[in-house]
């Protein structure tokens, strides 16, 4: 199996192309300094210069990834702000989580998703329990809130555009990463086993797939109601 982390260099993404190089598969990985490389080299990986939150070296993906047939593609970068809705954010918080979280996303997914379609394959994109609109109970995390509800249209959407990928959006739960802080109550092993093994028994629907189609997914599993 042919499997792409985007966004790969720490946390989840490296954890990602660790277990699935042990799987036996091989993976090509994203980071965007020269250390990040490094990093998923000596993972195991083939890794692929990449920033998400700069469109000049997002446009530039297509081209490694040119001939490339890819069973499973995983969206993972990502930014986190604490910030509650007492204040406005500024404009360059704003645009650093936008660009990232769903910018990025959006300019990576006519990149990637041909690449997936190919092989009738899964692009998963990790969102968050956060990115629901539908109960809400509290202020926290405004910003990034905002950002993992505009991912999931995003994809919703681009799903439609891409009927032989199977988009999924998945919550990783809430792990112990530099993002997730060490209050987080998960293991990044325990997420990401939980999480191979969620997609592995994803059905695939029978024909085209469409926006309906598109599963909102725990890291164990667990449906949630809606996008």
């Amino acid at each position: 199996m042919n499997v792409l982390v985007i966004g790969a260099s720490r946390g989840i993404g490296l954890e990602l192309v660790r277990q699935y190089v042990e799987a036996g598969h091989r993976v090509l990985a994203t980071a965007r300094d020269a250390a990040g490389l490094e990093r998923l080299r000596a993972a195991g990986a083939q890794a692929l210069l990449l920033d998400v939150a700069n469109p000049a070296s997002v446009s530039g993906l297509s081209w490694q990834l040119d001939g490339e047939e890819i069973n499973l593609a995983l969206y993972v970068a990502g930014v986190f702000a604490l910030q509650d809705a007492k204040a406005p954010p500024t404009q360059q918080a704003f645009d650093a989580m936008m660009h990232t979280n769903v910018l990025g996303a959006m300019q990576v997914i006519p990149q990637v998703a041909p690449c997936v379609a190919a092989a009738q394959g899964q692009f998963v994109f990790l969102s968050s329990d956060m990115g629901q609109v539908g109960g809400v109970a509290a202020n926290i995390a405004w910003l990034y809130r905002t950002s993992k509800a505009a991912l999931n249209m995003a994809v919703v959407a681009a799903q439609c555009d891409y009927p032989q990928a199977q988009f999924i959006l998945m919550h990783p739960g809430w792990v112990k990463t530099d993002m997730g802080t060490a209050n987080a109550p998960l293991q990044v092993q325990d997420s990401v086993t939980a999480m191979r093994q969620t997609l592995s028994a994803t059905p695939r629907p029978a024909g085209p797939l469409t926006a309906q189609n598109v599963p909102y997914l725990a890291w164990d599993g667990r449906l949630f109601p809606s996008w």
